[in-house]
């Protein structure tokens, strides 16, 4: 199998509803897909990186850039993922750009081979749990109501963005009207310093699943020293960018869950290691999201499958971000999603949606 060539795609998707964290808000998405060629078929992948650099120093354009410019002309031809992954690992940086090649190769590949992408990494369900995550509201009713819509729908677990000023009273609030029994954790996606210790220990109280990323990314000592002072158990996001600095922040008692992000840690091989690392350790993880489209949503689908996710994770239904989806939309049955069974990702982009919904197109030859 030959790689003739990597293009390039732009596509922008509205959301259904503006989604507001502690860093900004979306309102639609500007999509990287990238999609690589043979001579016998295709293969694709989701570039997760946002807009503007808030959540990680990534960014779309510079995704496109790193891509075109250094990661495309060193993939090696001959279509093998691992090779691609060596290929790559000379430029710094750059995890997301990195993820959606990595993903398009695996893909092409094990669409010729007749493979799963979920038999590839080794899952061992057929359907994964699924959460959704809540953004920051203008109003309490405003934040009950979405929840209250969510559980209607069928989730197993209301994650909430919290921020300074937008923490306990909401967290009450969803416990008082919902009560104890519903799966409920929070996000600050680095929102809090070590100085606001007391506070977040004030959310110990609401059983929470966990405390997600309260503090800066770049900072595993203060989170083991946060980690000391709360009930609640920590996760971390943003901190783990790859398996040895997983290692470090389980050594340091940084965190005792971990949020597993593919287009993060630099693709689906490296989210596998991070899986198997935590496992060993004994510490839960579960599968982030990205207001992925379709494909990205299916890759995620299959890595929530493996046997360490023992937490439901954000990998809602496609309506929950999209009225229309680049894909066959992925529906909640019983709070639960299935696990894509065809070859590779086991999903492809429609024709028509991609045309409806392109901005811009290059093409790479190799």
């Amino acid at each position: 199998m030959k790689i003739e060539g990597v293009e390039l795609r732009r596509v922008a998707l509205p959301l259904v509803a503006p989604f507001r964290t502690s860093f900004g808000t979306e309102t639609s998405r500007d999509v990287l897909l990238v999609r690589v060629v043979t001579g016998s078929g295709e293969g694709w992948g989701e570039c997760v990186a946002m807009a503007d650099p808030r959540y990680s120093p990534e960014y779309v354009e510079g995704a496109a850039d790193v891509l075109r410019r250094f990661l495309v002309p060193a993939l090696p031809p001959g279509g093998d993922v691992y090779a691609a992954e060596r290929a790559m690992l000379p430029f710094k940086g750059h995890r997301m750009a990195k993820a959606a090649l990595e993903t398009a190769v695996l893909d092409v590949r094990l669409r010729a081979a007749g493979v799963s992408l979920a038999a590839f990494l080794g899952a061992s369900a057929d359907r994964v749990p699924c959460g959704v995550s809540v953004g920051i509201m203008d109003s309490i009713p405003e934040l009950l109501d979405a929840v209250g819509g969510y559980l209607d729908e069928g989730y197993v677990r209301i994650k909430l963005k919290i921020e300074p000023g937008w923490e306990v009273e909401p967290v009450r609030a969803v416990r008082e009207r919902f009560g104890g029994d519903v799966a409920l954790q929070v996000d600050a996606n680095a929102a809090f310093s070590l100085a606001d210790a007391p506070l977040l220990a004030r959310l110990d109280e609401f059983g929470l699943l966990l405390i997600e990323q309260p503090l800066a990314d770049d900072d595993l000592v203060q989170h083991a020293e946060l980690a000391r002072r709360l009930r609640t158990p920590l996760c971390l996001d943003e901190s783990i960018e790859s398996a040895p600095n997983a290692a470090a922040a389980i050594a340091l008692g940084s965190c005792s869950v971990v949020n597993i992000k593919p287009g993060r840690v630099g693709g689906y091989l490296e989210a596998r290691r991070i899986h198997d690392l935590c496992r060993a350790h004994g510490l839960p993880v579960w599968c982030g999201g990205m207001l992925e489209t379709g494909i990205g949503r299916a890759a995620n689908i299959a890595l929530a499958a493996l046997p360490g996710f023992t937490l439901p994770g954000d990998t809602s239904a496609s309506r929950r971000y999209f009225a229309t989806d680049l894909t066959a939309p992925f529906v909640l049955e019983d709070g639960h999603l299935p696990v894509p069974t065809g070859p590779g990702l086991g999903v492809e982009p429609l024709p028509d949606r991609l045309t409806e919904f392109t901005t811009d197109t290059e093409w790479i030859p190799l």
